[in-house]
């Protein structure tokens, strides 16, 4: 008994161990076991055999992939190569507008202050400075970097693609194969965490699409209202941040009001700031509920799980914290953990 728990535990770690080097072939397996109710449909649909399942599912789900990257991409390029057309009188317009105005403000108070604090605050502001700058340098080194990525991208692709064809024709089979090594209670206990797993994996992609839909239209018709341009750009980009938690809508539009207001352009940071809180209430009201439903778990669950996780992993944790309450719940209705104690 002891050999064998000490043999899974090594197979466990040796896994662990690799999956950062195989994290393509990970993918292609999961993206399979989500793709096999698929390939079960169209076999009891049409009476194909599952070749050719697999290879319609497949296809189409290749071509739902290739008609979302071309439809974000030509989105969003279209607006920044017009961006990029017209950046630098909007910088122009940003320095005439606001930092002229901020630094002759700010000279006639320079002048009744000591000159330690004069010297204290030019300092600070080069610092600031040089972080931006370097801020700059940065993110320009990392977009050379993606770039020079892009080619093994393109081979991780690659892969992760031929093998997810492979795996969802094997699927069967390999199922079967593992299933000979287990035992009927073990089967059983299985299935029903591999089930409540892959039910909560889908779910909470399903609910991050809709909360993100949802913002991104709240977003989109806030800066209609306010007669900002790019709002469908600016909309794909106040949703992508708000996914992240370190981040969120805070990160962009609180910024953006603060210069506004100090433009003079009140009606735009009054707005800005209108439609930050109205992201965020509506998010954070809708974020407990939605993941619960779609995840099984209750509101309140979700919540401290999503929080907790966050806090304590960051972004992983985001992930991690519900996964966390799901086994938990699933392994205390298959009996693997009880819990019928009194004080």
């Amino acid at each position: 008994m002891i050999k064998k728990w000490i043999l899974v535990a090594a197979v466990l770690i040796a896994a662990i161990y690799t999956i950062p080097y195989t994290l393509p072939i990970v993918f292609a397996l999961l993206t399979a076991i989500m793709l096999e109710n698929a390939v079960k449909w169209f076999m009891v649909r049409f009476k194909w055999v599952r070749f050719r399942a697999v290879l319609v599912t497949f296809l189409l789900y290749l071509l739902f992939i290739a008609l979302l990257i071309w439809f974000f991409v030509n989105l969003v390029i279209n607006q920044i190569v017009t961006l990029a057309e017209k950046g630098p009188s909007f910088a122009n317009d940003f320095y005439e507008s606001f930092l002229k105005h901020f630094v002759k403000t700010f000279e006639q108070y320079f002048k009744t202050l000591p000159p330690d604090v004069v010297k204290s605050f030019e300092q600070t502001l080069e610092n600031t400075l040089q972080s931006v700058t370097n801020m700059f340098q940065s993110l320009l080194e990392g977009l050379f970097g993606l770039a020079t990525s892009i080619p093994v991208f393109l081979i991780e692709f690659l892969v992760y693609s031929i093998a997810v064809f492979l795996f969802s024709l094997e699927l069967s089979r390999l199922k079967y194969k593992a299933e000979r090594h287990l035992k009927e209670s073990t089967k059983e206990k299985l299935y029903l965490i591999t089930g409540q797993l892959n039910k909560a994996g889908v779910g909470f992609i399903k609910a991050q699409i809709f909360l993100s839909i949802v913002t991104f239209l709240m977003a989109f018709v806030g800066l209609l209202i306010l007669n900002v341009p790019y709002a469908v750009l600016l909309s794909i980009v106040i949703v992508f941040v708000d996914i992240l938690p370190i981040l969120g809508t805070g990160s962009i539009l609180v910024p953006w009001a603060v210069v506004s207001f100090f433009q003079g352009n009140q009606f735009l940071g009054f707005g800005l700031i209108v439609l930050f809180i109205i992201i965020t209430v509506v998010r954070r009201i809708l974020e407990p509920k939605v993941f619960s439903t779609n995840m099984g778990i209750s509101p309140l669950a979700a919540l401290v799980s999503l929080f907790i996780g966050f806090k304590l992993l960051g972004f992983i944790g985001f992930f991690l914290g519900p996964a966390v309450v799901i086994v938990y719940d699933t392994l205390r209705e298959a009996g693997i953990i009880k819990s019928k104690w009194k004080i």
